[in-house]
């Protein structure tokens, strides 16, 4: 390492060197167009024009936003350092969410996996092709947690748990990062997101209000972005919400004192696309100028796509309002960057055109991410129906049957055309067995005379009918938030229709959100939610159907009896007065008078075709102390004809805080891989910092007295274990 260090430049002596202008260029991220080398770029017209960036900014700017491509930008690097007089290369950043080229399931899926080392694996794979395609800076993971269905971004999150939202942070960090990233030129600089509590979005809507108390901020939301930066994530970006009634881009008590003081982060923090500027139409801020100083108060280092700094930081430091040592701090962290990933020495990093073509998209990675997708699917319904039987006559009827929209959203460097068709996986599983008859039936939303009878002939043929449906990408994803979370009405009438054929009947749905099943759980024989499962698709969903593999995601995020239940989740509060207590009145107790106040389907649920048996539930003590740990076992057994894999679940009561605590917390879990007729023992050690909590003056400590430990397969189903904690 000191040998890598010799041979970087000095970065004191650079900023000493650099003019003010010349530092606040540094500070703004501008997209592909406005880059000379890139196709169609050096042209600054139309709406970018309006942003007043010169080509003089052009030149000394930082980073760009969205370029992949390993020739195109090395033409940039090449271009832009020919321009630029102190040889500061450019940071390249992108979108790489879920797989580059390789795509894999969307992040909700993949939590759904439960499954740490496929993460971390999948975040490698896409890193390494982002990587040799020029890409330094991917703005992932996105670890906000999520409760409301409605909002289109819960896609892109793990779920409604902290405990297991921090755990796949940490191993998408790794997967990204590496352990060395300036020496493992395969790797990306990972930026964590949306700081803070994106997730918490009112209503489900995409960039509204968003107001919690500093104890809920810090129990259910702050924890997977703190573990994310424990692992050494280098940058965070800044979330489009309010945060105590400040927008977060201007929330210097989130970001000055939280974030860079309290936590101690001292790598780069981002704006989102042009959320500088938004601090005016948020209310707090009169013009760009004043936008321009909040957000530099609040310690944002690089504004993406608002030119706020550039126009007005250096008046703002004239008049000493802003002091130029917070631009120098910017700079310097922006810089250090850039020679931590090498880019002073080799401003090309890893792009490689030749390279690129032969690690982008290879066999090795297609085969990790079929592997992903068989992994993250859940099944939700069976009953006997699954797997298929390849001898039978099966109709695949459904808008996603011979789809190529199976990617997902914020895959833009995927391509459709490569992704496996539900169809061609089907009918690789056939061959020369059984004919797969194929309709479309109707379109997501809309349906013609035409499609719907060529549905019911095939269905009327069948043996066995194989319904693929589920929500245009464009459905869900940023700004894809929906008030009815049900699938559209033109999609339950074609189940409707098929079922009353008498047809034994399977669902299998494509989707980037819980959705509220009525019309298709309580019609269809089984359910397979596939999620959108990315490249490998059709493969990875006609693995599980003919039982070539078996299911074993479990669900992350509880889908709603009703979206008038949302926001449901596991980990509520009690209440006063909680429905089913043994002096619970009939009216008078939280509840709805019209839906269940539990969801259809729990966090943790999962159907799998083995038969798993949970029994002789203990602990190793009903006491336990500050200094002791407690075991909890169980031993499962699988019952059933076909191995499977089960993910026994631990979640702990606190019966009595010194506030409210929720009625279930998820501590523990493991995956346990069983042939038939095996079983083993499943033991899990609880210690007293897992029993930890936020008290109402945000001390974090546990409380002696009763609690409840749970063990069992969801979050639902499991056995009570009660002890007591001394201190």
């Amino acid at each position: 390492m000191a040998d890598w260090n010799d041979k970087q430049p000095d970065l004191q002596q650079i900023l000493r060197e650099m003019t003010l202008d010349e530092k606040i260029a540094q500070l703004i991220q501008l997209a592909v167009p406005f880059y000379e080398g890139a196709k169609d770029g050096g042209l600054i017209t139309g709406p970018m024009a309006s942003l007043g960036i010169d080509e003089t900014t052009v030149h000394n700017s930082g980073s760009v936003l969205g370029m992949a491509g390993a020739q195109e930008v090395i033409n940039v690097q090449q271009t832009h350092l020919e321009k630029n007089r102190h040889g500061i290369p450019l940071l390249m950043m992108a979108d790489i969410v879920h797989g580059f080229k390789t795509i894999f399931p969307v992040p909700l899926a993949i939590g759904c996996s439960w499954d740490m080392e496929l993460a971390e694996r999948s975040a490698e794979i896409a890193a390494k092709e982002a990587s040799v395609s020029g890409v330094h800076v991917t703005y992932a993971p996105m670890v906000d947690l999520v409760r409301d269905p409605r909002w289109g971004r819960v896609m892109e999150s793990m779920g409604e748990d902290p405990y297991l939202n921090s755990e796949f942070a940490r191993a998408f960090v790794r997967g990204f990062q590496g352990e060395d990233l300036s020496a493992d030129t395969d790797r990306v600089a990972a930026c964590v997101k949306h700081f803070a509590a994106y997730g918490a979005a009112e209503a489900g809507r995409d960039y509204n209000t968003v107001d919690l108390s500093d104890r809920q901020m810090r129990e259910f939301y702050l924890p997977a972005y703190k573990a994310a930066l424990d692992e050494g994530c280098e940058m965070v970006m800044t979330s489009f919400n309010t945060v105590d009634g400040v927008p977060a881009t201007g929330n210097a008590k989130l970001m000055r004192k939280l974030l860079r003081e309290e936590w101690g982060f001292d790598g780069i923090l981002i704006s989102d696309w042009g959320a500088v500027k938004e601090l005016i139409a948020h209310g707090i801020a009169a013009d760009e100028r004043e936008a321009a100083l909040k957000a530099m108060k609040a310690g944002v280092d690089i504004e993406m796509m608002t030119s706020c700094y550039v126009k007005h930081l250096s008046e703002l430091i004239e008049s000493k309002e802003i002091d130029e040592a917070l631009i120098d701090e910017a700079v310097l962290r922006i810089l250090t960057l850039k020679k931590k990933l090498g880019l002073f020495d080799n401003p090309y990093r890893a792009a490689d055109p030749q390279r690129e073509s032969e690690i982008v998209f290879c066999d090795e990675h297609r085969r990790a991410a079929r592997e992903l997708a068989v992994k993250s699917c859940v099944l939700l319904k069976n009953e006997g129906v699954l797997p298929l039987d390849k001898k039978q006559k099966i109709a695949l009827i459904g808008p996603f049957a011979t789809s190529e929209d199976v990617l997902g959203p914020w895959s833009w460097t995927g391509s459709k055309d490569d992704a496996i068709k539900l169809a061609d996986g089907m009918r690789s599983k056939l061959a020369g067995s059984a004919e797969l008859l194929v309709a479309e039936g109707c379109g997501i939303e809309t349906a013609e005379a035409q499609q719907w009878q060529a549905a019911l002939a095939a269905a009327q043929e069948a043996d066995m009918v194989v319904l693929a449906l589920g929500e245009h990408s464009d459905m869900s994803g940023e700004a894809g938030c929906r008030a009815d979370i049900r699938l559209p009405q033109v999609q339950l009438e074609l189940v409707r229709s098929i079922r009353s054929l008498g047809k034994p009947t399977v669902v299998v749905l494509f989707n980037g959100r819980p959705l509220d099943l009525h019309g298709v759980y309580d019609e269809a024989d089984a359910i397979l939610e596939a999620w959108f499962p990315g490249s490998e698709a059709g493969d990875a969903v006609a693995d599980l159907l003919f039982g070539d593999a078996n299911p074993s995601g479990r669900l992350t995020m509880s889908f709603p009896y009703s979206v008038g239940q949302v926001p449901v989740y596991y980990n509520a509060y009690n209440t006063g007065r909680p429905q089913g207590a043994p002096d619970a009145q009939v009216r008078y107790v939280s509840q709805y008078l019209d839906i269940p106040n539990e969801p259809l389907l729990p966090f943790g649920f999962g159907l799998s075709y083995a038969d798993f048996e949970y029994s002789d539930a203990r602990l190793s003590s009903d006491e336990m102390t500050s200094s002791s740990t407690l075991s909890v076992s169980v031993k499962v057994a699988n019952k059933g004809a076909v191995a499977g894999v089960e993910t026994v679940q631990l979640y702990v009561r606190d019966l009595s805080g010194e506030v409210v605590r929720p009625v279930k917390e998820l501590k523990a879990f493991r995956k346990v891989s069983l042939q038939p007729g095996e079983s083993c023992v499943v033991e899990f050690t609880l210690e007293e910092p897992q029993l930890r909590y936020y008290h109402s003056d945000l001390t974090h400590s546990s409380d002696a007295g009763a609690f409840i430990a749970y063990v069992g397969p969801n979050s639902q189903t499991n056995t009570a274990l009660p002890f007591r904690l001394i201190k």
